[in-house]
């Protein structure tokens, strides 16, 4: 339009400076107002170009203290990652600012065309990173989170007060497979469906697969998830598998902790078993914030007539994502997915997830030679569960401890728990120090490093006053100048420790603390 305007000598160009920007100021106003109506009316335009120091200079601060932390601490957390600067390069995108109701194709507005194309470049990726045959699944890339992910797939599959059976929670299992007290609903997937658990066998930490099939016999499940928030070990999905189909149950794997192992080939799929696999995409994927669901389609099985019979989860998961739980996806998402979807198919990917493997490995054998107990004994994949109770303490005071010292990990159920507030748990996950770069040696130190702070919480849970809730246990620490004195010099060392390794995703040079 410039050059046209231009061409008819419709347009007197007047370049001048404002507000440190040159605008190209029209002298006539025939397709509109004119640059100088717009910078005296429209006073909002600098603002939303302003860049974050000058809008919210609070928000930055905030942020600056966040990479410090993620910097000079240690983060433990089995569930947490770093995803790449490319990632975030694109969650932190235009592409926010789109909005794309319905699918690929199918849109309920305009503009989005190249919002299709990332969408299905995500879809694509999906499929060829798990190694599957686009005849044979599909995959809904749109679903926001882990929980509402699988909660789009009982609403899909299944009818209100259906039964699902999953790992119980105190056992390893997730809110979001259900779970429900003998006064409460806690989760409202127990709310909306009925719910029966599964459970470890307490003598070996080992899924009880006999008292599993047991169950199943007579609750009669329609779905039967098997996935975990706290297992160390991997499933049987052969076993699950007889089991759904004695029942003629779905199968549901929730991989959401194992995601970026079985992308890498580093641990069994589920996908030779599961008829739906769930995953979040941030975990060991090591992608943006979201989820994905899988589902199988084409033949399922040949009839007694010798007709085909043909999957028919795909339209039952995409309409139960949209219109029915969510509304527009998140294009941001999706631009981040489809960047760590590529990155997953790179050989320094799969160096990565076999380096997490050694990693937890390397840190349950310390752990053991320094008296702790493992659920199960060991682990398989990327985690490691604590019991505590041989240490006569809860893991609300190890895990708060550990937190004054700069390292993030978190409180978990064991068999036997009775409370998910004060549990008897410990969670420890390789994949997010993984990714700085820490290898077998460095986590050694960072089992140190647990036994340290708790040995430290057993002192100050010596010290507190008979009776003691939670909410004391600080209060002990700050009246006591010895106890701040160690928590100070072990939170030096930590620091010291992390420091050596990269930050992901920020510059070390630019960082303000």
């Amino acid at each position: 339009m410039f050059l046209r305007r231009v061409t008819v000598g419709a347009t007197k160009l007047n370049v001048a400076p404002a507000n440190g920007r040159f605008l190209l100021r029209h002298m006539s106003s025939r397709y509109g107002s004119t640059a100088e109506e717009r910078e005296a009316r429209a006073t909002w335009i600098k603002q939303l170009n302003d860049p974050m120091e000058v809008v919210a200079p609070e928000v930055v601060d905030i942020i600056e203290l966040e990479k410090a932390r993620q910097f000079k601490g240690l983060e433990v957390i089995a569930s947490e990652n770093f995803c790449s600067r490319a990632v975030m390069e694109a969650i932190g995108s235009i592409m926010t600012n789109s909005s794309s109701d319905g699918y690929p194709g199918a849109r309920y507005s305009g503009g989005t065309e190249y919002l299709d194309i990332i969408e299905n470049w995500c879809m694509e990726r999906a499929l060829e990173v798990f190694r599957l045959d686009p005849a044979k699944w599909g995959v809904n890339v749109q679903t926001l989170t882990g929980s509402i992910a699988n909660f789009q797939t009982y609403t899909g599959l299944l009818k209100p007060h259906d039964r699902i059976m999953s790992l119980d929670l105190p056992h390893g299992g997730h809110l979001s497979h259900g779970y429900q007290t003998a006064t409460k609903k806690v989760s409202a997937v127990s709310l909306f469906f009925e719910t029966m658990h599964y459970r470890l066998d307490e003598k070996t930490g080992y899924i009880d697969y006999d008292g599993m099939e047991r169950s199943a016999s007579l609750f009669r499940p329609k779905l039967i998830i098997a996935g975990a928030s706290a297992y160390a070990r991997l499933f049987d999905y052969a076993r699950i598998r007889k089991i759904c189909d004695e029942h003629k149950a779905i199968m549901m794997a929730d991989m959401a902790h194992l995601a970026g192992l079985v992308a890498a080939d580093v641990i069994p799929s589920p996908f030779e078993y599961a008829d739906i696999v769930t995953t979040t995409t941030n975990k060991s994927l090591r992608g943006p914030r979201g989820a994905m669901i899988f589902f199988r389609k084409g033949v399922k099985e040949i009839n007694k007539k010798g007709e085909e019979v043909l999957y028919d989860y795909e339209d039952k998961i995409n309409n139960a994502v949209f219109p029915g739980v969510q509304g527009a996806s998140h294009n941001q998402k999706l631009a981040g997915l489809a960047i760590s979807l590529k990155q997953a198919m790179t050989p320094e990917y799969k160096a990565y997830q076999q380096q997490v493997l050694r990693n937890s490995s390397k840190l349950a054998q310390c752990l053991i030679e320094k008296g702790y107990e493992l659920v199960s004994g060991g682990t398989d994949n990327h985690l490691v569960l604590i019991d505590l109770k041989n240490k006569g303490i809860d893991g609300s005071r190890v895990e708060k401890v550990l937190e004054w010292v700069r390292i993030a990990s978190n409180k978990n159920t064991v068999p036997g728990d009775v409370s998910a507030v004060i549990p008897g748990g410990i969670r420890l996950g390789t994949p997010a120090l993984t990714s700085r770069g820490l290898l077998e040696a460095d986590f050694a130190q960072v089992a140190e490093f647990f036994d340290e702070g708790l040995k430290l919480a057993l002192k100050i849970k010596a010290a507190e006053p008979k009776g003691a809730k939670f909410k004391d246990f600080e209060k002990t620490m700050k009246s006591n100048k010895e106890f701040q004195s160690e928590i100070s010099k072990l939170r030096r060392e930590v620091e010291e420790f992390a420091m050596q390794f990269p930050t992901i995703g920020c510059d070390k040079e630019t960082m303000k603390y």
